[in-house]
């Protein structure tokens, strides 16, 4: 049983002892780091602070000199990541005014100046007596009034534009249907003169068709006429007809006659 408590005793001591030691590795690693950042090499820096950030002890400060030395160098993202983190976790109001203030600047550099009033009104929350955040935030609201009022002038100026390219759209549009409507009616009276035309043609082709048959008709020979006898005509004609068939049936005559009187007989 003592050796239990012993044990329970002690144990507590060697974490303590653990514990104040990666606390002192943990400042070590902090110290490496701040001497290298100020020795601009931040490739060692940023290296330090990420073996006190494994340690899990001092995780504030590692943790913003981190996110302060990937600001510096051109790392936004990962920086406001980091800077993001320190918010969230510490109870310092002096970490949360610095890391506030560090996420305005880097939006300033974005030209995002919406995020940047709103991030330096947040450090002022924090520490309302930094003259420095005071001015950025005031820098920052001027430049976001001026954005907006030259979005604005940008945006009058599109729309105006575009109202002018529909009214040239819409001349052009009314251009283009005078000229189509001119063009049709030419056709229109193209169409009627040639239709006059054709109508003119064909009525001087039936007049010379005309003309030519006139002609052929002309040349036609005239018709017989039946030719007009005289009554002493006819009764010359008649008598000789007369005479003619009596002169016929004298001949008939004749033949019975002679052949009648040469009757032969039969041989038996």
């Amino acid at each position: 049983m003592r050796k239990l408590i012993l044990l329970v005793f002690c144990c507590p001591l060697g974490l303590l002892a653990q514990d104040a030691e990666a606390v002192k590795q943990a400042d070590n690693y902090i110290y490496d780091g701040n001497t290298a950042f100020d020795e601009a090499n931040n490739s060692a820096a940023e290296k330090n602070y990420r073996r006190a950030l494994a340690l899990d002890k001092k995780v504030d400060i590692a943790k913003y000199n981190m996110a302060t030395t990937l600001q510096q160098d051109n790392y936004t993202e990962e920086a406001l990541r980091a800077y993001a983190d320190v918010v969230t976790t510490t109870k310092e109001r002096p970490k949360k005014h610095r890391s506030f203030h560090n996420i305005g600047n880097a939006m300033m550099q974005a030209k995002d100046y919406k995020r940047a009033v709103a991030a330096y009104k947040d450090a002022l929350r924090n520490n309302p007596n930094d003259d420095e955040t005071r001015y950025n935030y005031a820098l920052a609201k001027k430049m976001l009034e001026d954005e907006e009022q030259n979005k604005d002038k940008q945006d009058n100026k599109d729309k105006q534009e575009n109202q002018e390219d529909q009214d040239q759209n819409k001349d052009q549009n009314k251009e283009g249907d005078q000229d189509k409507e001119g063009e049709d009616k030419k056709d229109e009276n193209k169409d009627t003169d040639d239709k006059d035309e054709n109508e003119k043609d064909k009525k001087g082709a039936d007049k010379d068709q005309d003309k030519e048959n006139g002609k052929d008709k002309d040349k036609q020979p005239p018709k017989a006429q039946p030719t007009q006898l005289s009554p002493q005509q006819v009764q010359n004609l008649l008598e000789a007809m007369s005479n003619e068939e009596k002169k016929v049936q004298d001949k008939v005559n004749a033949k019975k006659v002679k052949a009648a009187g040469t009757k032969s007989k039969k041989d038996w």
